[in-house]
């Protein structure tokens, strides 16, 4: 329970946040919790090229906001091939300047702040969501021309807080970098970690953990959730000017289509039914698919208590949350489907007048998605095992194998990994009388085609992860980080950087961790 004097001290922090005032002039100075948060120019040193087209989007979608500032900020971690690729110097955001921006102390020249507003179905509860420790910066436009948001997460309270701090912890900050970045390295579409910054100031969870503030970088932070926010709060107008920005920004080319409304909602479907099958690939749990995690661009967001499988089951679970397995591993194409069925009721005004007719469009949209999915991921485990055509019985062959697995308690990775070294032997399956068995007609599968065995080979290291984000070694990595040991961290990124190199260097992140009498388990990290 908490003391009155803490409760005392969030209400006149709160208030303080209602009540912060501006001052004219070139350098603009809004005064919150007595720091104050600067607007300076430093677009010349730095490279920050912004556009705020959201902004332009109806009033209901969003609430224009500064961060809060923080005391002390500190640069933990900069993502500098990231950087380079956004237009921006590194050494220049390495400095006060950067770090400032990074906080949410300085206000970079351009940007014009605002916290997203959006609803969720989670865990098929319906609520009225939105930014509440997270506020966009801007859009940065790359060198090449790419539109991208820059967004502050941990950045302090928001209208849409619901009674939260706004603020984030290390490590959980960091935790979204390292798998951010492994996901990318997957060469899965995710959002990206730019800069890790501590605050100087505590915050109270079970314990007092190090704030933090993560820059992500993301296509877009456009969700199903924001969809569905439009639908229940909003005017049929104001629902369509957000379709219409999305098309626009996200699925330009078939702009002009017939009904481009349902046109959209088949180009979602089909990235997502590519991203869930990429997923489901690797070994990868999301934690938290509830529709606000769900992308409009097709990118993997939100890693809160998301984790890699270890030993194949599909009825793996982390999230200390996800009592009932709802987000299961072997949940995810379901749930993803279950999903997009709510993007479609928030598009059915768009769609056609009748309203009858608007639900056949959405279904025969909906009705895709398995067949979509189901072919990314037949054809992504095929290469997996060095299958380079199709024939009628590999699903058979796949399945039987993930069995195997699935009852001999094998580790999904270093299963993979062990046949694409030709190692059979090094797997847990080795000795077993139905994996000599699976392997005659594995081995006979491949004889079929006209591939050689040493093209299996290569197709099957180029499609097989040797080292993923492992748990113990994500985690062995924030405790030595939280000490202020970034040596741990470091050597994991290195490592997961070329996750396809079957280097010697990544021989060690391939171990598997001392058997434990607990389950591994995963917090949102809020």
């Amino acid at each position: 329970m908490q003391s009155p004097l803490t409760i005392w001290s969030r209400a006149l922090f709160y208030l303080e946040f209602l009540h912060g005032e501006w001052k004219e002039g070139y350098n603009k100075v809004k005064y919150e919790n007595g720091l104050e948060t600067k607007m300076t120019d430093n677009k010349s040193q730095i490279g920050w090229n912004f556009e705020n087209s959201y902004a332009g989007l109806p009033d209901l979608l969003f609430t224009k906001q500064n961060p809060i500032p923080v005391r002390a900020p500190r640069l933990i971690k900069l993502n500098e091939s990231l950087a380079a690729g956004l237009g921006l110097n590194a050494d220049a955001l390495r400095g006060s300047d950067g770090v400032d921006v990074f906080a949410g102390n300085q206000i970079p020249e351009g940007s014009e702040p605002l916290a997203q507003a959006y609803a969720g179905h989670q865990f098929s509860y319906f609520n009225k969501l939105g930014d509440g420790r997270a506020v966009l910066l801007g859009e940065q436009i790359t060198p090449h021309g790419v539109r991208v948001d820059v967004q502050l997460k941990g950045s302090g309270r928001t209208p849409y807080s619901r009674g939260g701090d706004g603020r984030a912890a290390l490590g959980p900050m960091l935790r979204e970098y390292i798998i951010s970045e492994a996901m990318h390295a997957l060469g899965i579409p995710t959002t990206r970690s730019l800069a890790v910054v501590t605050t100087g100031e505590e915050i109270v969870r079970e314990s007092l953990l190090q704030g933090a503030i993560l820059t992500r970088i993301a296509a877009s932070h456009i969700r199903v959730g924001t969809f569905q926010y439009a639908a229940q709060w909003g005017t049929l107008e104001e629902l369509r000017a957000l379709a219409d920005y999305t098309i626009k920004r996200h699925y330009p080319d078939m702009e002009d289509g017939d009904n481009r409304y349902v046109s959209f909602l088949k180009e979602v479907i089909k990235r997502q039914a590519s991203l869930i099958a990429k997923w489901q690939l690797v070994g990868f749990i999301h934690g938290v698919m509830n529709t606000d995690n769900m992308a409009i661009s097709g990118e993997s967001i939100d890693y809160g208590p998301c984790a890699f499988m270890d030993t194949y089951d599909p009825a793996t679970v982390f999230s200390s949350i996800d009592r009932e397995g709802r987000y299961a591993y072997g949940n995810q194409p379901y749930i993803g489907s279950w999903n997009l069925a709510r993007l479609a009721e928030a598009l059915l005004p768009l769609f056609d007048e009748d309203e009858e007719g608007a639900i056949e469009l959405a279904q025969d949209a909906l009705s895709d998605f398995s067949e979509l999915f189901h072919e990314h991921w037949l054809q992504g485990m095929r290469a997996k095992l060095g299958i380079f055509n199709d024939e009628p019985e590999d699903e058979a062959l796949i399945e039987a194998f993930l069995l195997l697995m699935q009852s001999n308690k094998a580790d999904y990775t270093n299963t993979f990994r062990a046949l694409s070294l030709d190692k059979p032997e090094d797997t847990a399956l080795h000795g077993i009388t139905e994996f000599a068995e699976w392997q005659k007609q594995w081995q006979a599968r491949l004889d079929r085609q006209e591939e050689s065995k040493e093209d299996s080979l290569r197709l099957m290291r180029s499609s097989n992860p040797a080292v993923i984000p492992r748990n113990h070694r994500v985690e062995a990595a924030l405790e030595a980080a939280e000490q202020g040991d970034l040596c741990v961290m470091n050597s994991l990124l290195e490592a997961l950087s070329n996750p396809y190199a079957y280097s010697e260097e990544q021989a060690e992140y391939t171990l598997l961790p001392d058997e434990s009498p607990r389950p591994y388990r995963t917090f949102c990290g809020t």
